[in-house]
Protein backbone atom coordinates (compact mmCIF):
# COMPACT_ATOMS: atom_id res chain seq x y z
CA UNK A 1 0.00 0.00 0.00
CA UNK A 2 1.69 2.95 -0.78
CA UNK A 3 -1.09 5.57 1.27
CA UNK A 4 0.99 7.26 4.08
CA UNK A 5 1.20 9.50 6.76
CA UNK A 6 3.59 11.73 8.00
CA UNK A 7 5.64 10.12 10.88
CA UNK A 8 6.24 12.60 13.37
CA UNK A 9 9.94 12.86 15.25
CA UNK A 10 8.28 10.54 18.22
CA UNK A 11 11.13 11.89 20.49
CA UNK A 12 10.28 15.59 19.97
CA UNK A 13 6.66 14.28 21.46
CA UNK A 14 5.72 13.30 25.28
CA UNK A 15 5.29 9.70 25.65
CA UNK A 16 2.50 8.62 28.13
CA UNK A 17 2.83 6.59 30.85
CA UNK A 18 0.96 3.54 32.15
CA UNK A 19 -0.95 5.34 34.92
CA UNK A 20 -2.90 2.05 36.07
CA UNK A 21 -6.32 3.45 34.04
CA UNK A 22 -6.95 0.20 32.46
CA UNK A 23 -5.80 -2.69 34.75
CA UNK A 24 -9.54 -3.66 35.58
CA UNK A 25 -9.87 -4.40 31.43
CA UNK A 26 -7.83 -7.73 31.99
CA UNK A 27 -10.98 -10.18 32.04
CA UNK A 28 -13.31 -8.23 31.55
CA UNK A 29 -16.42 -9.02 29.00
CA UNK A 30 -17.23 -6.62 26.88
CA UNK A 31 -20.65 -4.51 27.40
CA UNK A 32 -23.49 -4.98 25.20
CA UNK A 33 -23.17 -1.63 22.90
CA UNK A 34 -24.35 -1.19 19.61
CA UNK A 35 -21.31 0.95 17.86
CA UNK A 36 -21.54 2.41 14.31
CA UNK A 37 -19.19 1.78 11.90
CA UNK A 38 -17.90 3.03 8.42
CA UNK A 39 -19.17 0.65 6.67
CA UNK A 40 -22.64 1.39 7.41
CA UNK A 41 -22.99 -1.52 9.95
CA UNK A 42 -24.01 -1.53 13.55
CA UNK A 43 -21.49 -3.79 15.50
CA UNK A 44 -22.08 -5.01 19.15
CA UNK A 45 -18.18 -6.52 20.41
CA UNK A 46 -19.75 -8.19 23.12
CA UNK A 47 -20.96 -10.74 20.45
CA UNK A 48 -17.98 -10.70 18.23
CA UNK A 49 -17.02 -14.42 18.28
CA UNK A 50 -13.57 -15.27 17.71
CA UNK A 51 -10.08 -12.95 18.36
CA UNK A 52 -10.60 -9.57 17.66
CA UNK A 53 -8.42 -6.88 17.58
CA UNK A 54 -9.45 -2.67 18.94
CA UNK A 55 -7.31 -0.33 19.10
CA UNK A 56 -8.42 2.68 20.68
CA UNK A 57 -7.54 6.09 19.74
CA UNK A 58 -8.00 9.80 20.30
CA UNK A 59 -8.98 10.87 17.01
CA UNK A 60 -8.18 11.22 13.45
CA UNK A 61 -7.43 14.58 12.09
CA UNK A 62 -7.47 15.62 8.75
CA UNK A 63 -5.19 17.09 6.39
CA UNK A 64 -4.87 21.03 6.05
CA UNK A 65 -6.85 21.23 9.36
CA UNK A 66 -4.92 22.35 12.44
CA UNK A 67 -4.94 19.95 15.09
CA UNK A 68 -6.11 21.56 18.54
CA UNK A 69 -4.43 23.68 20.65
CA UNK A 70 -1.35 21.90 22.51
CA UNK A 71 -2.31 18.62 20.54
CA UNK A 72 1.71 17.60 20.49
CA UNK A 73 2.12 18.44 24.22
CA UNK A 74 -0.53 16.16 25.33
CA UNK A 75 1.37 12.59 25.85
CA UNK A 76 0.22 9.77 23.75
CA UNK A 77 -1.97 12.06 21.99
CA UNK A 78 -0.30 12.37 18.05
CA UNK A 79 -0.50 9.31 16.11
CA UNK A 80 -4.09 8.14 15.32
CA UNK A 81 -3.01 8.09 11.52
CA UNK A 82 0.05 6.48 11.58
CA UNK A 83 -1.66 3.52 13.97
CA UNK A 84 -4.41 3.00 11.44
CA UNK A 85 -2.06 2.76 8.57
CA UNK A 86 -0.08 0.47 10.30
CA UNK A 87 -2.92 -1.60 10.96
CA UNK A 88 -3.57 -1.76 7.25
CA UNK A 89 -0.17 -2.61 6.20
CA UNK A 90 -0.49 -5.18 8.61
CA UNK A 91 -4.35 -6.39 7.85
CA UNK A 92 -3.02 -9.42 6.28
CA UNK A 93 -0.68 -11.19 8.41
CA UNK A 94 -3.14 -10.30 11.49
CA UNK A 95 -5.80 -12.44 9.91
CA UNK A 96 -3.08 -15.17 9.53
CA UNK A 97 -2.63 -15.08 12.91
CA UNK A 98 -5.98 -15.56 13.81
CA UNK A 99 -7.59 -12.12 13.92
CA UNK A 100 -11.40 -12.53 13.03
CA UNK A 101 -12.32 -8.77 13.59
CA UNK A 102 -10.16 -5.77 13.78
CA UNK A 103 -11.78 -2.14 14.22
CA UNK A 104 -10.51 1.67 15.30
CA UNK A 105 -12.52 2.86 18.06
CA UNK A 106 -13.00 6.64 18.84
CA UNK A 107 -15.68 9.34 19.97
CA UNK A 108 -15.46 11.22 16.33
CA UNK A 109 -18.93 10.43 14.67
CA UNK A 110 -19.16 8.26 12.25
CA UNK A 111 -18.94 10.99 8.98
CA UNK A 112 -16.08 11.81 10.29
CA UNK A 113 -14.48 8.60 10.57
CA UNK A 114 -15.54 7.51 6.54
CA UNK A 115 -13.42 10.59 5.66
CA UNK A 116 -10.33 9.05 7.50
CA UNK A 117 -11.02 5.56 6.21
CA UNK A 118 -11.39 6.11 2.87
CA UNK A 119 -8.23 8.71 2.53
CA UNK A 120 -6.35 6.02 4.24
CA UNK A 121 -7.71 2.74 2.56
CA UNK A 122 -8.33 1.32 5.56
CA UNK A 123 -9.57 -2.80 4.82
CA UNK A 124 -11.34 -2.74 8.53
CA UNK A 125 -14.24 -0.33 9.61
CA UNK A 126 -13.81 2.33 12.38
CA UNK A 127 -16.40 2.37 15.21
CA UNK A 128 -17.92 5.54 16.82
CA UNK A 129 -18.57 6.01 20.00
CA UNK A 130 -19.51 8.92 19.72
CA UNK A 131 -21.75 9.17 23.29
CA UNK A 132 -19.19 7.43 24.97
CA UNK A 133 -21.81 4.63 26.16
CA UNK A 134 -18.66 1.81 25.51
CA UNK A 135 -16.02 3.99 26.56
CA UNK A 136 -18.46 4.71 30.00
CA UNK A 137 -19.78 1.13 30.06
CA UNK A 138 -16.39 -0.28 30.01
CA UNK A 139 -14.52 2.65 32.31
CA UNK A 140 -11.77 3.35 29.42
CA UNK A 141 -9.28 5.82 30.12
CA UNK A 142 -10.17 9.77 28.94
CA UNK A 143 -8.68 13.19 28.22
CA UNK A 144 -9.65 16.67 27.60
CA UNK A 145 -8.54 18.79 24.66
CA UNK A 146 -10.58 21.60 22.50
CA UNK A 147 -13.42 21.01 24.26
CA UNK A 148 -13.88 17.45 23.29
CA UNK A 149 -13.59 14.02 25.54
CA UNK A 150 -11.06 11.83 23.69
CA UNK A 151 -9.99 8.02 24.35
CA UNK A 152 -6.46 7.30 25.48
CA UNK A 153 -4.87 4.87 23.24
CA UNK A 154 -5.33 1.50 24.07
CA UNK A 155 -5.44 -2.01 21.94
CA UNK A 156 -6.97 -5.23 23.54
CA UNK A 157 -7.06 -8.38 22.22
CA UNK A 158 -10.55 -9.89 23.04
CA UNK A 159 -11.63 -13.55 22.67
CA UNK A 160 -15.42 -14.14 22.23
CA UNK A 161 -16.37 -10.99 24.07
CA UNK A 162 -13.54 -10.62 27.06
CA UNK A 163 -10.46 -9.13 26.85
CA UNK A 164 -7.51 -11.75 27.19
CA UNK A 165 -4.77 -8.89 26.37
CA UNK A 166 -4.10 -5.48 26.60
CA UNK A 167 -1.22 -2.62 25.59
CA UNK A 168 -1.07 0.55 27.35
CA UNK A 169 0.54 2.77 26.74
CA UNK A 170 0.98 2.59 22.92
CA UNK A 171 3.98 4.21 22.16
CA UNK A 172 4.54 4.85 19.20
CA UNK A 173 1.71 4.27 17.70
CA UNK A 174 3.15 3.07 14.47
CA UNK A 175 5.16 0.68 16.30
CA UNK A 176 1.51 -0.85 18.02
CA UNK A 177 0.11 -3.35 14.86
CA UNK A 178 3.89 -4.73 15.15
CA UNK A 179 3.61 -4.88 19.00
CA UNK A 180 0.20 -6.78 18.75
CA UNK A 181 1.27 -9.38 15.91
CA UNK A 182 4.58 -9.98 18.29
CA UNK A 183 2.10 -10.90 21.53
CA UNK A 184 0.09 -12.63 18.93
CA UNK A 185 2.52 -14.81 17.73
CA UNK A 186 3.83 -15.83 20.88
CA UNK A 187 0.13 -16.73 21.99
CA UNK A 188 -1.45 -18.19 19.47
CA UNK A 189 -5.55 -17.95 20.52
Amino acid sequence: MDINVDRPDWSRIPSPVDDGAVRHLQGARLPSVQLLATNGEGIDLSACRGRTVLYVYPRTGKPDVPNPDGWDAIPGAHGCSPQSCAFRDHFDELKQLGVDQLYGLSTQHTAYQQEAADRLHLPFPLLSDEQLEFAGALTLPTFGADGMTLLKRCTLIVDDGRVTHVFYPVFPPDRNASDVIAWLSASPG
